[in-house]
């Protein structure tokens, strides 16, 4: 009886499944990215004399080794802290040249003067963790928005924007040159109101 030789696999398909594969786990494969804050850090300038800063400008917030928060020297939950920075940026309570004449808030002597000598001290400590850190982050910033929006829509109340919306839209590479030309001056004009001054000192470690 002769003998029956086996089939052969043809194996030639093989390389192109192989390259399909590869493609398939390329476009379907998430890759994690650390999320972090987005800042743009300010040129370098050579400051000879310091300028002077008074007290009552200066709104210090603090995030000990427990994640405790201190506020102007007083312990505050995270969740009253934007309106806090608000009442602060808002205050208006300087006089002649330091008047505020779009300020809203108290117009209290001993708080902040106008919100372009306003500054928000931010420090934390070593073992803070990360995400207290963000949290704090993420409500003194949004206080800074919840102004600027205010005021984005007092001078532009026909425009159908926010202030974040807008300075979102002219980042976003997408928006025409036209667009994003209409949309600068009304953008840097809200952030001469309110600049964003916040102040972050070096983590300390305590005992």
């Amino acid at each position: 009886m002769a003998k029956r030789s086996a089939p052969e696999v043809n194996a030639g398909s093989m390389a192109d499944i192989a390259f399909l594969l590869l493609i398939f786990f390329l476009v379907t494969t998430t890759i994690e990215t650390d999320s972090g804050l987005n800042r743009k850090l300010p040129p370098m300038e050579d400051v000879v004399d310091p300028p002077i800063i008074k007290e009552r400008n200066i709104f210090t917030v603090v995030v000990n080794k427990n994640n405790d928060l201190l506020v102007e020297e007083k312990p505050m939950e995270i969740s009253r802290l934007r309106e806090a920075a608000v009442a602060f940026l808002d205050n208006g309570g300087g006089k002649g040249e330091d008047a505020c004449d779009f300020c809203q808030g108290a117009r209290d002597a001993s708080s902040s003067d106008n919100p372009d000598k306003a500054i928000i001290s931010l420090k934390n400590d070593r073992e803070t963790d990360y995400k207290v850190y963000i949290a704090v982050q993420n409500e003194l910033v949004a206080a800074y928005n919840v102004l600027r929006n205010r005021e984005f829509a007092r001078l532009n109340p026909n425009i159908g924007l926010t202030f974040v919306e807008a300075d979102r839209k002219y980042s976003d590479p997408r928006t025409s040159s036209t667009e994003k030309a209409a949309l600068k001056p009304k953008i840097n004009v809200v952030k001469l109101l309110f600049p964003q001054k916040l102040s972050e000192a070096e983590p300390s470690k305590t005992n």
